[in-house]
């Protein structure tokens, strides 16, 4: 136990120095994204054409505003189980390779409008299949959707780069056939592999040939871990899968021991001692996927105020800041950078920390990581930094 390749000319540069972190400001700032899920983020009106398009008439509401309404609602349960059943609403309406490009185009435009510059964005092929698509046409469809928003983004002067990670269901046996999908699609625009789903008896070692063939290509990968289960998630995910990040990861806190009385929104945490899952993790700068409305919607953590991203940022884990959902948890990441200042008193210095601790974790090569960080990320936040 130990105590402890976009223009250079987006968004942020057009600001004037020392501008206040409000909503419309943070828009403007240049983030990246390392934890979205597509089927997660679709626009309420979209959900709402392609039920009448495709016939699927199981919708709770048909205005937008009751649909994104009831979304939030029916995914605000305290239960990481209940929250995943909206789900089935949104996969019904992407099953043709139309439904899937639209939504993958929509998704990049969307993120572009909110400042972001590099997105990975994660979905589970083997949900699309009921209407005949195989696994490679549905990546098709869903790559070809984000190279169209990438295009149009570009276009209207918001450049972004997307990829995407391909997602096993950890309640099902496919993983092994989606790992290998990961690596056919590796050089078109996936970017890594993904388990996913209910963590309680699913656990990562079930697996552990997809990790193994993952390694075995030399092509990145991460695991839903420590979001619902606690720390044997994380352990098993790093100790015998040997993710390189980890979903959430927001239970490592259970490994820590706190300073009596400690509070969650100071600058310091000196005397707290760490357990040896928690030493791991901040030793190997293992990333944390950190979502911090999601967390509290599926009850990993009680309220934002006892969300441990702040004592984990003090501790210097590599943290990272995400959506998860965005149709679910109604957010984007500029209202979670807001959450979080708002909630820890984070200035423009604290998320150029993270996002340059999200672009250092991309499944990008070094190369590409280091020019969005010395061409888009650094001079964004110096002129928001005054």
């Amino acid at each position: 136990m130990t105590t402890a390749q976009v223009p250079a000319s987006n968004r942020a540069t057009d600001l004037g120095p020392g501008r206040p972190l409000d909503l419309p400001n943070i828009r403007l700032a240049p983030k990246v994204l390392l934890h979205d899920h597509l089927d997660g983020g679709l626009r309420p009106s979209t959900v709402l054409e392609l039920a009448r398009e495709t016939g699927y008439g199981e919708l709770p509401a048909d205005d937008p505003d009751e649909l994104a309404e009831w979304f939030r609602d029916a995914a605000d349960s305290g239960s990481l189980e209940r929250y995943l059943e909206t789900f089935a609403h949104t996969v019904a309406v992407m099953q043709t390779p139309a439904a899937l490009t639209r939504v993958a185009r929509e998704c990049v435009e969307d993120l572009a409008a909110d400042g972001v510059v590099y997105a990975e964005v994660r979905y589970a092929p083997e949900q699309h299949l009921e209407q005949g698509l195989t696994l490679d046409e549905v990546v098709q469809a869903v790559l070809d959707g984000f190279a169209a928003g990438e295009r149009e983004a570009a276009e209207a002067g918001r450049p972004i780069i997307v990829r995407c990670l391909v997602t096993a269901m950890r309640h099902a046996a496919r993983s092994r056939e989606i790992a290998e999908l990961a690596v056919r699609f590796r050089d078109a625009g996936v970017a890594g592999f993904d388990i996913a789903g209910a963590e309680a008896g699913n656990p990562p070692t079930r697996h552990l040939d997809a990790f193994e063939f993952m390694r075995a290509n030399n092509a990145p990968f991460t695991i839903h871990a420590g979001e619902a289960f606690g720390l044997p998630s994380i352990h098993e995910a790093i100790a015998f899968c040997g993710t390189d990040r980890l979903g959430h990861g927001v239970r490592v806190i259970d490994d820590i021991v706190l300073p009596p009385g400690a509070d969650l929104t100071a600058e310091s945490f000196t005397g707290a001692e760490l357990g040896q899952v928690a030493d791991i993790v901040r030793d190997k700068r293992i990333p944390l996927e950190l979502c911090p409305s999601s967390n509290v919607q599926t009850g990993a953590v009680a309220s934002m105020a006892d969300h441990p991203f702040n004592v984990l940022a003090r501790l210097r884990f590599r943290v990272t800041v995400n959506t998860d959902n965005r149709l679910m948890s109604d957010t984007t990441m500029s209202k979670e950078f807001l959450r979080l200042a708002e909630q820890f008193g984070y200035g423009w210095a604290d998320f150029e920390r993270f996002t340059v601790n999200a672009m250092k974790s991309a499944f990008i090569h070094f190369d590409e990581r280091l020019a969005l960080i010395d061409d888009v990320i650094k001079p964004g936040y110096a002129v928001l930094l005054g």
